[in-house]
Protein backbone atom coordinates (compact mmCIF):
# COMPACT_ATOMS: atom_id res chain seq x y z
CA UNK A 1 0.00 0.00 0.00
CA UNK A 2 1.37 3.33 -1.03
CA UNK A 3 2.38 5.56 1.84
CA UNK A 4 0.01 8.35 3.12
CA UNK A 5 1.53 11.79 2.41
CA UNK A 6 0.75 15.39 3.11
CA UNK A 7 0.40 17.87 0.22
CA UNK A 8 3.60 19.63 0.79
CA UNK A 9 5.52 15.65 1.21
CA UNK A 10 4.40 14.94 -1.55
CA UNK A 11 5.73 17.58 -3.57
CA UNK A 12 9.13 17.49 -2.08
CA UNK A 13 9.33 13.80 -3.03
CA UNK A 14 8.48 14.34 -6.50
CA UNK A 15 10.53 17.18 -6.50
CA UNK A 16 13.37 15.36 -5.29
CA UNK A 17 13.08 12.54 -7.68
CA UNK A 18 12.60 15.07 -10.83
CA UNK A 19 15.95 15.91 -9.82
CA UNK A 20 17.39 12.97 -9.28
CA UNK A 21 16.16 11.56 -12.61
CA UNK A 22 17.82 14.64 -14.22
CA UNK A 23 21.07 14.20 -12.62
CA UNK A 24 21.08 10.43 -13.44
CA UNK A 25 20.51 11.93 -17.95
CA UNK A 26 23.73 13.62 -17.02
CA UNK A 27 21.73 17.22 -17.46
CA UNK A 28 22.81 20.50 -15.02
CA UNK A 29 20.50 22.88 -15.33
CA UNK A 30 21.01 26.71 -14.92
CA UNK A 31 19.80 27.84 -11.64
CA UNK A 32 17.34 30.52 -12.77
CA UNK A 33 15.36 28.60 -15.19
CA UNK A 34 15.25 25.63 -12.69
CA UNK A 35 12.12 26.30 -10.79
CA UNK A 36 10.49 26.65 -13.98
CA UNK A 37 11.75 23.42 -15.61
CA UNK A 38 11.25 21.43 -12.03
CA UNK A 39 7.52 23.05 -12.31
CA UNK A 40 6.69 21.82 -15.35
CA UNK A 41 8.48 18.60 -15.46
CA UNK A 42 6.01 18.66 -11.82
CA UNK A 43 2.98 19.05 -13.77
CA UNK A 44 3.43 16.94 -16.96
CA UNK A 45 5.70 14.04 -15.52
CA UNK A 46 7.55 14.74 -19.34
CA UNK A 47 11.48 15.05 -19.12
CA UNK A 48 11.04 15.93 -22.77
CA UNK A 49 10.55 19.58 -21.72
CA UNK A 50 14.22 19.40 -19.98
CA UNK A 51 15.00 19.79 -24.31
CA UNK A 52 12.54 21.66 -25.71
CA UNK A 53 12.04 24.46 -22.92
CA UNK A 54 13.75 27.55 -24.26
CA UNK A 55 14.42 30.47 -22.55
CA UNK A 56 15.72 34.10 -23.70
CA UNK A 57 18.50 35.60 -21.60
CA UNK A 58 17.22 36.71 -17.93
CA UNK A 59 13.87 35.49 -19.42
CA UNK A 60 12.77 34.14 -15.81
CA UNK A 61 14.43 36.36 -13.14
CA UNK A 62 12.88 39.31 -15.42
CA UNK A 63 9.89 38.01 -15.24
CA UNK A 64 9.50 37.09 -11.24
CA UNK A 65 11.37 41.28 -10.77
CA UNK A 66 8.02 42.22 -13.12
CA UNK A 67 5.62 39.96 -10.73
CA UNK A 68 7.16 41.40 -7.71
CA UNK A 69 6.14 45.16 -8.45
CA UNK A 70 2.19 43.76 -9.23
CA UNK A 71 2.52 43.17 -13.16
CA UNK A 72 -0.91 41.41 -13.93
CA UNK A 73 -1.05 38.24 -15.98
CA UNK A 74 -3.21 36.67 -19.62
CA UNK A 75 -4.06 34.11 -20.29
CA UNK A 76 -5.34 32.49 -23.84
CA UNK A 77 -7.97 30.36 -21.42
CA UNK A 78 -9.77 30.52 -18.49
CA UNK A 79 -8.10 26.52 -17.65
CA UNK A 80 -4.78 28.46 -17.59
CA UNK A 81 -6.51 31.38 -15.35
CA UNK A 82 -8.01 28.79 -13.02
CA UNK A 83 -4.15 27.06 -12.37
CA UNK A 84 -2.73 29.92 -11.38
CA UNK A 85 -1.99 30.40 -8.00
CA UNK A 86 -4.11 33.08 -6.21
CA UNK A 87 -2.40 33.06 -2.72
CA UNK A 88 0.92 33.96 -4.53
CA UNK A 89 -0.60 36.47 -7.03
CA UNK A 90 -2.27 38.54 -3.89
CA UNK A 91 1.02 38.64 -2.02
CA UNK A 92 2.93 40.21 -4.79
CA UNK A 93 -0.30 42.76 -5.29
CA UNK A 94 -0.89 41.23 -9.05
CA UNK A 95 -3.92 39.87 -10.62
CA UNK A 96 -4.49 37.61 -14.04
CA UNK A 97 -7.13 37.67 -16.29
CA UNK A 98 -8.21 36.06 -19.20
CA UNK A 99 -10.46 37.95 -21.74
CA UNK A 100 -11.92 34.79 -23.98
CA UNK A 101 -15.30 35.20 -22.34
CA UNK A 102 -15.96 38.69 -22.46
CA UNK A 103 -18.82 39.82 -24.41
CA UNK A 104 -17.36 42.64 -25.95
CA UNK A 105 -13.96 40.99 -26.74
CA UNK A 106 -16.70 38.02 -28.52
CA UNK A 107 -18.49 40.55 -30.38
CA UNK A 108 -14.76 42.19 -31.69
CA UNK A 109 -13.78 38.34 -32.55
CA UNK A 110 -17.19 38.07 -34.96
CA UNK A 111 -17.18 41.73 -35.78
CA UNK A 112 -14.23 41.12 -37.08
CA UNK A 113 -13.89 37.63 -38.91
CA UNK A 114 -11.42 36.64 -36.32
CA UNK A 115 -10.63 33.85 -33.55
CA UNK A 116 -11.40 34.91 -29.41
CA UNK A 117 -7.91 34.25 -28.76
CA UNK A 118 -6.67 37.00 -31.22
CA UNK A 119 -9.37 39.56 -30.55
CA UNK A 120 -8.69 38.97 -26.81
CA UNK A 121 -4.98 39.60 -26.94
CA UNK A 122 -5.65 42.76 -29.07
CA UNK A 123 -7.70 43.66 -26.20
CA UNK A 124 -5.00 42.84 -24.03
CA UNK A 125 -2.31 45.34 -25.70
CA UNK A 126 -4.67 47.52 -25.33
CA UNK A 127 -5.69 47.77 -21.82
CA UNK A 128 -2.64 46.25 -20.26
CA UNK A 129 0.50 46.62 -22.01
CA UNK A 130 3.03 45.44 -20.42
CA UNK A 131 1.54 42.12 -19.08
CA UNK A 132 3.10 39.00 -18.53
CA UNK A 133 0.98 37.46 -21.88
CA UNK A 134 0.92 33.42 -21.30
CA UNK A 135 -0.72 31.30 -24.27
CA UNK A 136 -1.09 27.22 -23.81
CA UNK A 137 -3.75 26.67 -25.92
CA UNK A 138 -4.04 29.45 -29.01
CA UNK A 139 -1.34 29.24 -32.08
CA UNK A 140 -3.66 32.51 -33.51
CA UNK A 141 -3.46 34.44 -29.78
CA UNK A 142 0.85 34.43 -30.18
CA UNK A 143 0.70 35.43 -33.74
CA UNK A 144 -1.77 38.35 -32.42
CA UNK A 145 0.98 39.19 -30.45
CA UNK A 146 4.01 38.84 -32.22
CA UNK A 147 1.98 42.02 -34.84
CA UNK A 148 1.55 43.61 -31.77
CA UNK A 149 5.26 43.51 -30.56
CA UNK A 150 6.29 44.43 -33.55
CA UNK A 151 3.99 46.88 -33.90
CA UNK A 152 5.46 48.60 -30.52
CA UNK A 153 3.80 46.37 -27.63
CA UNK A 154 6.27 45.16 -24.57
CA UNK A 155 5.12 42.36 -22.44
CA UNK A 156 7.04 41.92 -19.73
CA UNK A 157 6.93 38.31 -20.78
CA UNK A 158 5.24 35.89 -23.39
CA UNK A 159 5.07 32.53 -22.48
CA UNK A 160 4.70 30.50 -25.51
CA UNK A 161 3.32 26.60 -25.04
CA UNK A 162 0.31 26.20 -27.18
CA UNK A 163 -0.24 22.37 -27.66
CA UNK A 164 -1.43 20.51 -30.98
CA UNK A 165 -0.41 19.96 -34.57
CA UNK A 166 -1.58 23.19 -37.16
CA UNK A 167 0.74 26.15 -36.39
CA UNK A 168 1.99 25.01 -33.32
CA UNK A 169 5.59 24.74 -34.04
CA UNK A 170 5.37 27.91 -36.21
CA UNK A 171 3.60 29.69 -34.16
CA UNK A 172 6.39 29.65 -31.14
CA UNK A 173 8.80 29.88 -33.62
CA UNK A 174 7.43 33.07 -35.02
CA UNK A 175 7.21 34.57 -31.43
CA UNK A 176 10.61 33.13 -30.36
CA UNK A 177 12.09 34.95 -33.57
CA UNK A 178 10.23 38.25 -32.91
CA UNK A 179 10.71 38.59 -29.19
CA UNK A 180 14.34 37.77 -29.80
CA UNK A 181 14.49 40.86 -32.24
CA UNK A 182 12.48 43.33 -30.08
CA UNK A 183 14.73 42.23 -26.73
CA UNK A 184 10.79 41.04 -25.28
CA UNK A 185 11.21 38.20 -22.47
CA UNK A 186 10.48 34.91 -23.53
CA UNK A 187 9.59 31.09 -22.01
CA UNK A 188 8.73 28.54 -24.75
CA UNK A 189 8.19 24.99 -25.20
CA UNK A 190 9.24 24.38 -28.86
CA UNK A 191 7.36 21.43 -30.84
CA UNK A 192 4.16 20.26 -30.39
CA UNK A 193 3.81 19.66 -26.45
CA UNK A 194 2.41 22.20 -23.81
CA UNK A 195 -0.93 23.00 -23.32
CA UNK A 196 -2.63 25.00 -19.93
CA UNK A 197 -1.54 22.69 -17.65
CA UNK A 198 2.21 23.81 -18.78
CA UNK A 199 1.40 27.30 -19.26
CA UNK A 200 -0.26 27.63 -15.77
CA UNK A 201 3.06 25.54 -13.92
CA UNK A 202 5.75 27.89 -15.63
CA UNK A 203 3.29 30.92 -14.51
CA UNK A 204 3.31 29.46 -10.84
CA UNK A 205 7.28 28.78 -10.80
CA UNK A 206 7.79 32.50 -11.74
CA UNK A 207 5.11 33.40 -8.68
CA UNK A 208 6.60 31.02 -6.34
CA UNK A 209 10.15 32.67 -7.05
CA UNK A 210 9.09 36.22 -6.81
CA UNK A 211 6.89 35.50 -3.64
CA UNK A 212 9.74 33.54 -2.27
CA UNK A 213 6.83 30.25 -2.14
CA UNK A 214 8.87 27.71 -4.00
CA UNK A 215 9.03 25.73 -0.71
CA UNK A 216 5.24 24.28 -0.10
CA UNK A 217 5.78 24.90 3.66
CA UNK A 218 5.87 28.88 2.87
CA UNK A 219 2.44 28.33 1.17
CA UNK A 220 1.31 26.59 4.35
CA UNK A 221 1.47 23.38 3.09
CA UNK A 222 2.64 20.42 5.57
Amino acid sequence: MAEHRLPGDIERSSMQIIRQEIAGLGVTLKEENAPVILRVIHATADFAYLETLTFSPKAAALASEALTKGTPIVTDTNMALSGVSRPGLKKLGGEAFCFMADPAVAEKAKRDGTTRAVAAMRHAAETLPGAILAVGNAPTALFQIAEEIEAGLRPALVVAVPVGFVNVVESKERIVSVCRKHNVPVIAAMGRKGGSSVAAAILNALIYSAADLLDPAARGWN
